[in-house]
């Protein structure tokens, strides 16, 4: 066919198709003799590549054209509207014509039908590499090796608009990863082939096919989509969300516990002589700061408010200012709390009398020796209260700290969603009384009464009245604060609370070994 029938046949046909989503293949034959083709056979090394069977493809007659339809999932568009809603960019990179690969991300939401024709939203990969003009290699200030994109002004142009790369090389779907990770974007990319393998694995998050996916394009991604399904992204990073705002619940608390746990126990060490708390108490509270608020915070379910906001940049602390806010608003009350009732504790718990006797707050002991049995005192009580005290603002606290938002005042929205808080919640209040009631001198606590009980349940209950009214005052008057993630690890390792429970744990022994010996004489 001349050249005009084929530019006919290209505009009407070809792109009448394209324009419709769908691919085009071209079907065309010509007859050889055998002898005709055993001597090109023998004349083009047996047709081993694809450069040598193209002498085959010299003066054929065209057939037909086929039409070729990959009609969309239909959970398709409403997955890719949601990316949107969560602040992701989605862009498809694809070796289809670009009429074709226009009309697909019309079709899936990509694009609108009014940005086809924009040509830098649009775009060939040819065009795209030589206006970024390819890759090169450069030393970072530790002397580490990077690649990044030549014509860095120009990407700029483009990276913000660009939604569809068509005609694409797995080499331009590389330099896109790349350049938008130097840019400073968090970048997720999907592949199914083996040409997909560089950039799954330059990319922060690689999503690989776990159907039609290759084993080298699994092995190069960080998750395998067993149903090949793109709304399974939208799974990922709700749970991918879900997941970091749960180990940011989970430092809120941490943090409050160690601050008040540190200045309440150096406080009456330093007024008093004496810990408020015992290594015994500490150990439980650092099994309710660590093991139980780890298990009940961070097993927190996904909702699908979770990609109603932005996602998190790179150089976000893991700690934020409201977070900071609400940490330091929650320890002020509970030392304020804490050092009233360590000071004037008798005097506002209305502690007169233990077992009938009259109270002698000059006495240093905290148990006295009575017909060969250990027996508190009114100090003893008072410590004991102080201690219920602090295990039910923290009870109270861990209810607070599941909501992270500046202005979230509905803590208990999704309360009952989590069994398993429920009943670490149950466990800790259970555990707590019984400590309480019956741990006696290796503890060091009495019995309380049920009023006793009341007071020091309602002082912690107080923790979320103080939580409604934190969130009054504005969070950037916290951004100051600095916490990286690096920062964050440091801290727990080396926290107050597990300093405070070596020390204890020395000095606490030799007290009680001090008691005993008091009883057995």
């Amino acid at each position: 066919m001349d050249a005009q029938k084929r530019t006919s046949i290209v505009n009407d046909v070809v792109n009448g198709f394209a324009k419709k989503a769908m691919r085009t293949l071209l079907v065309a034959y010509k007859d050889y003799s055998i002898a005709e083709y055993e001597k090109l056979k023998a004349q083009n090394g047996n047709f081993e590549n694809e450069n040598d069977r193209e002498v085959l493809e010299v003066d054929l007659t065209a057939v037909a054209i086929f039409a070729l339809e990959d009609p969309l999932r239909p959970e398709v568009v409403g997955a890719i509207q949601m990316c949107h809603k969560a602040g992701i960019t989605v862009r498809m990179v694809t070796g289809d014509n670009i009429t074709t690969a226009k009309a697909i991300a019309v079709q899936a939401g990509i694009l609108l039908p009014h940005q086809v024709d924009d040509d830098d939203m649009c775009m060939e990969g040819r065009e795209f590499s030589e206006r970024v003009e390819g890759l090169i290699e450069v030393t970072d200030e530790k002397g580490l090796k990077k690649e990044c994109i030549k014509n860095v002004f120009e990407f700029n142009q483009i990276k913000n608009g660009l939604r569809v790369l068509a005609r694409s090389t797995p080499q331009d779907k590389y330099l896109l990863v790349t350049g938008l990770r130097n840019d400073g974007s968090v970048v997720a990319v999907t592949g199914d082939g083996t040409n997909d393998a560089p950039a799954l694995k330059r990319a922060d998050v690689g999503f690989s096919m776990g159907i039609t996916g290759t084993e080298v394009a699994k092995e190069a991604s960080d998750i395998v989509l067993l149903d090949d399904n793109f709304s399974s992204i939208v799974t990922a990073v709700k749970w991918g969300r879900n997941i970091y705002n749960n180990v940011r619940k989970f430092l809120q608390f941490q943090l409050t516990v160690n601050i008040v746990a540190m200045f309440i126990v150096f406080s009456g060490g330093a007024v008093f002589g004496d810990a408020p708390l015992t290594s015994v108490q500490m150990l439980w509270v650092n099994l309710i700061m660590d093991t139980f608020a780890a298990l009940a915070l961070a097993t927190e379910p996904p909702t699908m408010d979770i990609l109603n906001r932005p996602p998190y940049s790179r150089s976000e602390d893991i700690v934020t200012s409201t977070m900071w806010r609400n940490i330091f608003g929650q320890a002020l009350y509970q030392i304020v709390v804490l050092l009233s009732l360590l000071v004037w504790g008798g005097e506002l718990l209305g502690i007169e009398s233990y077992k009938g006797k009259p109270c002698n707050w000059e006495a240093t002991e905290f148990w006295v020796t009575v017909d060969g049995k250990l027996e508190g005192t009114c100090k003893t009580l008072q410590y004991t209260m102080l201690f219920q005290t602090f295990v039910f603002m923290q009870v109270f606290n861990e209810i607070n700290s599941r909501k992270l938002g500046e202005k979230e005042f509905n803590v208990f929205a999704g309360f009952f969603n989590n069994w398993l808080f429920l009943v670490i919640t149950i466990v800790t209040v259970v555990v707590q009384i019984a400590l309480v009631q019956y741990g006696g001198f290796p503890v060091r606590c009495v019995p309380l009464t049920g009023t006793q009980h009341g007071i020091c349940i309602g002082i912690g209950a107080m923790s979320m009245i103080v939580g409604v009214l934190i969130k009054f005052i504005p969070s950037r008057l916290f951004r100051f604060m600095k916490s990286s993630h690096k920062d964050t690890e440091q801290a727990i390792k080396s926290g107050p609370v597990n300093s405070l429970r070596k020390s204890l744990t020395l000095s606490m022994r030799k007290k009680l070994e001090n008691q005993a010996n008091k009883v057995s004489i």
